[in-house]
């Protein structure tokens, strides 16, 4: 497993477009190199932002989108229409202006098409197996994946002191009741999103200032899940400049901590600035 390295964006809006530049340009490089990309998404409204910033960018629409494959990384258990559906939210904001087509995206099933949650658990793990023609050990690998947190540290649908936040193997669980509406959702366990080569955790705002300063104190993921992901690869913090400031100074030098010209001197081509 990797380190954390913390990223500094001055406001919220940089914050969107440096991971944004980030993105489009790791996914030309893992193309250009293997001929497919595998991305695992979350919800939320950071997600919202972010997917829609990737979907603008200026030369996302270049790469070849159809050789990438998408995955959600945790779902409610709702009608398929629903605007609560985050594989809809992923469609409407990002997805569908990129060129992608609907058999790219893979999610759990919805109330239309499962009986139950914990058969749409079930469904959704063959639909991962199917998708990437593999389940064998500890589940497929995935190369990136862009995850929001909540204020109460929770990432996916692994809330704090959950069943899911106990969980030690790679799996796909149906969560029955959620603390936050709606009660019914499908989540991927912790060690199964840390199968993914890079793992890049976008957070703003000062609301989620406690639940970062404790992933960056190491608190226990079963009290604060966020705390328990890393990247086989890498693992970053991307957070704007009103979280960091509400971090304790000893916390941040225990890491190392970029700004967010230093993210982009390093790992952006001037060409994507």
């Amino acid at each position: 497993m990797s380190e954390k390295r913390v990223v500094v964006s001055p406001t919220s809006d940089d914050l969107f477009s440096l991971v944004a530049d980030k993105f489009v340009s790791r996914a030309r490089k893992i193309l250009s190199r293997t001929g497919q990309f595998r991305v695992l998404l979350t919800g939320g409204e950071t997600q919202r932002h972010l997917l829609r910033a990737i979907a603008v960018h200026p030369t996302a629409s270049q790469l070849e989108w159809k050789r990438a494959a998408w995955f959600v990384g945790d779902e409610r258990f709702v009608a398929a229409g629903s605007d609560q559906r985050n594989d809809r939210m992923a469609w409407q904001t990002c997805l569908r202006d990129l060129g992608v087509s609907t058999q790219q995206l893979s999610a759990p099933p919805s109330t239309d098409d499962s009986p139950s949650v914990e058969q749409a658990a079930m469904t959704y793990k063959d639909r991962l197996r199917e998708a990437t023609g593999e389940w064998e050990g500890d589940g497929p690998l995935f190369d990136l994946a862009l995850v929001g947190m909540g204020a109460d540290g929770h990432v996916l649908s692994v809330f704090p002191g959950s069943v899911a936040a106990n969980a030690q193997v790679s799996d796909v669980l149906a969560v029955s009741h959620s603390p936050k509406p709606p009660s019914e959702r499908i989540t991927l366990t912790l060690p199964l999103l840390n199968r993914s080569e890079r793992v890049w955790i976008v957070a703003h705002g000062a609301e989620k200032a406690g639940a970062v300063g404790l992933a960056l104190a190491d608190a226990a993921p079963q009290e604060v899940p966020v705390a328990g992901v890393l990247g086989t690869r890498s693992t970053k913090l991307f957070i704007d400049g009103e979280l960091a400031e509400l971090l304790p100074a000893e916390l941040t030098q225990r890491r190392r901590v970029w700004t967010a010209a230093d993210e982009r001197a390093d790992y952006v081509p001037e060409a994507l600035r």
